[in-house]
């Protein structure tokens, strides 16, 4: 007899009850081998734990998926079109929120085209999970990994230098036919947000000012992001579309946040003008860029004078905005606007 394993169930069952909605129990009997009495006995157990709801009567009951819902499936990259697994095997098994779903969607199709693009590998597995109160998105493929990928296309040596690029956003190993708008605005909508890749990894709570910080590596070849977003959330597309944007209108991505703590390290100042010219990167692409000190505790003369004199002084159509600094690191800064050499 084949044992029904419950974990494995709920991978399926919530398309299943979509499907099969009047013959559920035949339809596990059929897909698992297993007998009636154990193809109930899995039904009324999924039932009690809020995977399956059950209408009808006695003996002919009508399935539908309960309050929490998941749908797991694996895809071939090549050739794949990210919004065709969202229409045909997730959206239809899955009552969201209006303004969540959107924002899940967004995530689910920038991040699987990633995984087709720029990834190298050859499959990609995507998990989304509906519990009562959050949307949960997994999306994992076998590629070189995220970090490694930044690192050869941008000629960096650390995937902590990777992560201080991705966090500015607009960064893409294909221009030509990438943004670079996909994984950071995805980051942006979700309340977690995790990235695994290489052995590293980093993770973003939104209720946290800190921003990107360390997070414990899973051992596993490729890259897997996550993305958590809070069904009562009051967060929506269009709104963090329109906070990246100068104007307010979300149409163009032209300001950033550059968290120096991902260049620092824990304990570590920030005082050469190499590590300047790291913050300084790319910032040309936008208008505006906020400077934020938060968690650094010293920094260098060569540090401000690189950012906020030369960099400043090259690029002016470029706004540098330093925030959460601390007394001395406030005078450095203002002591390098003025124009005093260091």
């Amino acid at each position: 007899m084949t044992r029904l394993i419950f974990d494995h169930l709920t991978n399926w069952i919530t398309a299943a009850a979509s499907e099969h909605s009047h013959d559920l129990a035949a339809h596990v009997e059929e897909r698992t081998g297993a007998s009636r009495r154990a193809a109930l006995a899995a039904l009324k157990r999924l039932v009690d734990a809020g995977w399956l709801a059950r209408t009808g009567t006695a003996r002919r009951p009508v399935y539908a998926p309960g309050a929490l819902r998941q749908v797991a499936r694996s895809y071939t990259l090549f050739g794949l079109q990210e919004d065709l697994p969202w229409q045909r095997d997730f959206a239809p098994h899955f009552a969201l929120p209006g303004h969540v779903q959107r924002m899940v969607r967004h995530g689910f199709t920038e991040l699987v085209n990633n995984a087709a693009d720029h990834s190298g590998g050859t499959s990609v597995t995507v998990s989304l999970r509906q519990t009562p109160t959050h949307a949960q998105l997994l999306v994992s493929d076998d590629g070189i990994g995220v970090f490694d990928k930044i690192c050869t296309a941008f000629q960096l040596e650390d995937p902590q230098h990777a992560m201080l690029e991705l966090s500015k956003g607009r960064l893409t190993s294909a221009p030509d036919a990438h943004t670079g708008r996909g994984l950071f605005f995805s980051s942006q909508l979700a309340d977690v947000f995790d990235i695994h890749a290489n052995n590293t990894a980093y993770q973003k709570r939104a209720w946290e000012s800190t921003g990107w910080r360390r997070g414990r590596a899973l051992p596993r070849q490729g890259s897997s992001i996550y993305m958590a977003i809070a069904l009562n959330t009051t967060r929506t597309l269009d709104g963090v579309m329109q906070a990246w944007s100068t104007q307010g209108d979300g149409i163009e991505f032209d300001q950033t946040r550059v968290p120096l703590r991902l260049l620092a390290g824990e304990g570590q100042a920030l005082d050469s003008r190499a590590q300047a010219r790291r913050v300084g990167a790319r910032l040309t692409t936008f208008k505006r860029a906020e400077i934020d000190f938060d968690g650094v505790t010293d920094v260098g003369h060569g540090f401000t004078d690189e950012l906020f004199r030369v960099f400043s002084r090259a690029n002016p159509q470029v706004e540098l905005v330093a925030t959460n600094m601390t007394p001395r690191i406030a005078a450095l800064v203002n002591s390098a606007r003025a124009g005093s050499p260091g």
